[in-house]
């Protein structure tokens, strides 16, 4: 197995008032490069941190994230935003889009972080949406899109620096079905033809076809 991850001895803790919880315990996991991983569990099971300690979003109270054998929390701030700029496409199940700027500019954003031109990103941005199927909808805001609409504005904003890893947090918890089926199957697209590694947490489990393994959590452990 090719890992692209390496999860070492992960422990995450919260302190609340004066009780410290403890979120996710000893935590070892291998997440093979190119491939579709589902993390499935109930709510409070500790999907999200561990997703978000793998995207440095958050920080581990003890233990390890390897990326290709590098230490990511070893990095600075600096380099590690830097990392996830180049690296890491996050997809939330909140679109968190900017109401002020149009559906093509807010998939740009990223682009211009990493200093790319205007007119290359824009021209990336709007490839994107139309392969989503919003080219007619590039020069829309957000509250102009429907909900399935902006959530593929946000995941071609995740796309656009061809990340090696999309994170996706619930991705499709806001969806109905039609939509749930599209996105999916685009991630599905994406990863045959492009061998992109997909982390997705989700409670879903008919989402269980499109992955090449899942792993299943509860109270801060794997269990499965």
């Amino acid at each position: 197995m090719n890992s692209i991850f390496t999860v070492s001895d992960l422990n995450r803790d919260f302190k609340v008032t004066d009780k410290t919880i403890r979120v996710l315990n000893n935590i070892n996991l291998e997440i093979e490069e190119g491939k579709v991983t589902l993390i499935l569990g109930p709510s409070g099971a500790g999907k999200s941190t561990l997703l978000h300690i793998i995207g440095t979003l958050d920080s581990p109270t003890s233990g390890k994230v390897l990326y290709k054998g590098e230490d990511i929390h070893s990095l600075n701030d600096k380099k590690q935003a830097k990392w996830r700029n180049k690296n890491i496409g996050f997809i939330f199940q909140f679109h968190y889009l900017l109401n002020e700027f149009l559906a093509y500019e807010n998939v740009m954003l990223p682009s211009l972080f990493m200093n790319k031109s205007f007119k290359e990103s824009a021209k990336s941005a709007r490839e994107l949406l139309g392969e989503l199927g919003l080219e007619e909808r590039t020069e829309h805001k957000p509250n102009e899109l429907s909900g399935g609409e902006q959530q593929r504005v946000a995941i071609a904003r995740a796309l656009i620096n061809d990340p090696d890893v999309i994170l996706a947090d619930e991705p499709t918890g806001n969806l109905d079905s039609k939509n749930t089926q599209f996105v999916m199957d685009f991630f599905k697209k994406i990863n045959n033809e492009k061998k992109k590694t997909f982390i997705i947490i989700t409670h879903n489990e008919e989402l269980l076809k499109y992955a090449d393994r899942n792993v299943n959590m509860k109270d801060g452990f794997i269990v499965a």
